[in-house]
């Protein structure tokens, strides 16, 4: 919960990011807020990425259950079943390269299972998940109803 303050600045960076890249629709009206991830923070979601000297370099939320979201998918199917885990709400302070690469890393350590989703504009994250394996299986719909490509990397 103290590096609460540090996040969501990450989070403003990552919609100017967005915004400057093509992407000026995915995190709107100040998503992430700060009380979402104060949510995920006590959940046990929220995972910040350091340098070696100990500087926030990202952060993400990784949840391995059942995603809600992820029950509907259209335009396609998911490539396996079974236990899963979810990235979602990745962001970099831009310290270092590879954050993300990272961070799906760590979360494919955990389980050979992995479902994400992002934006059809966020060309970026489509080609970090593409680099890291993901296959595109579909589309899915957010709490609001709007529209994501719906990515897994899986080895079942």
């Amino acid at each position: 919960m103290e590096d609460l303050m540090t996040l969501m600045p990450l989070y403003g960076r990552a919609r100017d990011f967005m915004a400057a890249n093509g992407n000026a629709l995915q995190w709107v009206n100040g998503y992430p807020s700060e009380d979402l991830i104060r949510s995920e923070i006590e959940a046990g979601h929220c995972y910040v990425c350091e340098t070696s000297d100990g500087r926030i370099a990202g952060t993400f939320c990784f949840i391995i259950g059942d995603d809600p979201t992820y029950r509907i998918i259209e335009d396609g199917q998911w490539c396996a079943t079974g236990p899963y885990g979810t990235i979602h709400r990745l962001a970099s302070s831009g310290l270092v390269k590879g954050v993300a690469d990272a961070c799906i890393s760590w979360c494919w350590s955990r389980i050979h299972n992995l479902r994400a989703d992002t934006h059809e504009d966020n060309i970026v994250m489509q080609n970090i998940l593409s680099r890291n394996g993901f296959i595109r299986c579909g589309v899915i719909y957010t709490d609001n109803g709007s529209p994501r490509i719906a990515y897994q990397k899986s080895t079942l």
